[in-house]
């Protein structure tokens, strides 16, 4: 938000009006208003990447997988040449000359999809359940999400909308769970579009200055919500689509249950409240100056952002950064944890293990089947859609409910949000991430479990 004492005090002109306004309504229109596609409700910018998905058809994968090599190679090159063309362009140096962790990860996202792509080596990493459903179901439709949210992105963040939403919502923001109102903006394009774009946001936000650490940490790792859309899918997994009413009700309520325990818990409590450069934020830039209210100091600070927009082509530079930086920085970070990931739950007892200390739990709520229930609880780390396919087995309606809550609720699956949190510029550890899905787990059971006993 605007500091109060950059705040224009002359009164506003057409130009800035209509900078302001045209640009918002519109994002407001591509990425937060409900439509129907086909059998479900989605937002416009979901349409169009579901369309440009169905005209690149089978070719996808291949495109996907071009790809991710050409971020590996490139990423290697400039590694070892450093050549003066990337090296004095920021976005470029920034995008292909990375930290050696990610480098390496890079290249095993490159090996992993060439394997899946072309069907040799080890089933084990090209296997339907592995590789090959990380490279067939999930990166397509990342990729035509990232192009249409990356481009369009700007329209939300850069002509003043969250500046208004943020002056309005923050009455309610920051007592509750301790963020700005903009963060508000973020939740409502994850819940009615995809969580993908809400990271991209948050990760966009964080850069240039608008969350603090823990703000940005707190934003992607909580209010990144599972889509309506995808909800929809897991519920009908399990076969109690009739149910779905009370579905997501319940998922409502624990998530805003979640909201405000865990970021107060460690590890994210521990998130330092500093910028990104580690300078402080300003104490005051969120304290309504004299002679205003929320709504018309929101105002005054989206037409001051407005006036600053000197040019269209900065906003497209900006949109096509953010598109490109997404593909090529993060599809194969998905590649290459969430292909590792899957490998881990299909072909080890791990998450077996780590689930087994719930069956207390669980016995003391009174779910059925806890045993079984158990097998689900940390598998969804992994994948949000596995425990949905194990649950369809149980016999209990209530079991299956509670089963396909939670799961939507944990919101870290490392297959596609905890590859893309940990591919962005946002201040979180894989480690981190692991805590933060088993206090979400350990917060939203119980809410759940007791919602379950009233239903059934």
């Amino acid at each position: 938000m605007q500091k109060t004492d950059s705040l224009s005090t002359k009164s506003p002109s057409m130009r800035n009006i209509l900078m302001f306004a045209i640009p918002s309504l519109l994002g407001l229109f591509l990425f937060m208003t409900p439509v129907s596609f086909g059998d479900s409700v989605t937002i416009p910018i979901a349409v169009m990447a579901s369309s440009v998905l169905d005209l690149l058809g089978n070719s996808a994968t291949a495109v996907v997988t071009a790809l991710v090599v050409l971020s590996a190679v490139v990423s290697v090159l400039v590694t070892l040449t450093k050549p003066a063309v990337i090296m004095r362009n920021g976005f470029l140096n920034g995008l292909f000359n990375v930290s050696p962790v990610w480098l390496i990860t890079r290249v095993f996202g490159a090996a992993f999809i060439v394997m899946a792509f072309y069907g040799f080596g080890s089933p084990v990493i090209m296997g339907e359940t592995t590789g090959a459903f990380v490279l067939n179901e999930l990166l397509p439709t990342l990729l035509s999400v990232f192009i249409f949210a990356g481009l369009l992105l700007p329209l939300l963040t850069s002509f003043g909308l969250l500046e208004l939403l943020g002056a309005i919502f923050t009455k309610v923001m920051r007592p509750l769970f301790g963020l700005p109102g903009r963060s508000a903006v973020d939740c409502a394009a994850s819940w009615l579009g995809d969580g993908s774009v809400g990271i991209l946001m948050t990760s966009k936000q964080y850069e240039q200055g608008f969350y603090t650490q823990r703000e940005a940490a707190v934003v992607g790792t909580t209010f990144s919500a599972v889509s309506i859309s995808f909800s929809l899918v897991v519920i009908a997994q399990v076969d109690l689509m009739h149910m779905f009413a009370w579905f997501y009700l319940t998922v409502c309520l624990a998530g805003i249950a979640a909201a405000i325990i865990v970021p107060r818990l460690p590890p994210l409590s521990w998130k330092k409240d500093a910028l990104i450069d580690n300078s402080e934020r300003e104490t005051n830039d969120e304290v309504l100056p004299a002679g205003h209210n929320t709504l018309s100091y929101g105002l005054q600070c989206a037409l001051t952002r407005a006036e600053k927009i000197r040019s269209v082509s900065s906003v497209l530079k900006e949109g096509v950064q953010n598109a490109v930086d997404m593909v090529l920085g993060v599809l194969p970070v998905v590649m290459a944890i969430g292909t590792a990931a899957l490998m881990v739950a299909e072909y080890t007892d791990v998450f077996s293990i780590l689930g087994a200390p719930f069956v207390p739990l669980l016995e003391l709520l009174h779910i059925p089947d806890a045993v079984k229930a158990s097998e689900t609880m940390v598998i969804g780390f992994a994948d949000m859609f596995i425990p949905a396919i194990l649950a369809a087995e149980i016999d209990s309606e209530m079991t299956r409910f509670v089963i396909a809550t939670v799961s939507v609720t944990q919101l870290i699956y490392i297959s596609e949000v905890g590859a893309l949190l940990l591919g962005s510029k946002i201040p979180v550890k894989l480690w981190e991430l692991f805590v933060i899905f088993i206090l979400r787990t350990l917060v939203t059971l119980p809410v759940i479990a007791g919602i379950a006993h009233l239903i059934f």
